[in-house]
């Protein structure tokens, strides 16, 4: 059976898309889309990555009228959680469990967020 190789792209919509982009590339790091043919274009690094539906009623993405959460994978939980607290960004740290050590937070427009570190 022929497979998909990755993740190509997450796209959603935004009430501010500059903005919300701009949100990510501030806070997280994360390249826009590229504009020009030779504009970097952000690269995520090798590792596992977790495909998982959720149950429409769960309440693990806090907002039940959002339909997604994205996991981000870090090497430095710890600074990365400062970071954004420092910059006036409220993250909860949750228990570290056999999976890793994880922490939410929620984007400008109310998306959640999970930062991970296996």
């Amino acid at each position: 059976m022929e497979k998909v190789a990755g993740i190509g792209g997450l796209f959603f919509r935004a009430h501010d898309p500059a903005a919300l982009g701009n949100w990510y590339l501030q806070n997280l790091g994360i390249a826009l889309t590229p504009t020009a043919e030779n504009s970097p274009v952000w690269e995520q690094e090798a590792g596992p990555t977790v495909f998982s539906p959720f149950p429409e009623t769960t309440k693990y993405f806090g907002d039940p009228q959002k339909m997604w959460m994205i996991n981000f994978r870090v090497h430095d939980l710890e600074k990365m959680v400062a970071q954004l607290r420092a910059a006036g960004i409220e993250v909860k740290v949750a228990e570290s469990d056999a999976n890793g050590r994880f922490a939410h937070l929620r984007d400008p427009e109310g998306n959640p967020i999970e930062l991970w570190q296996p």
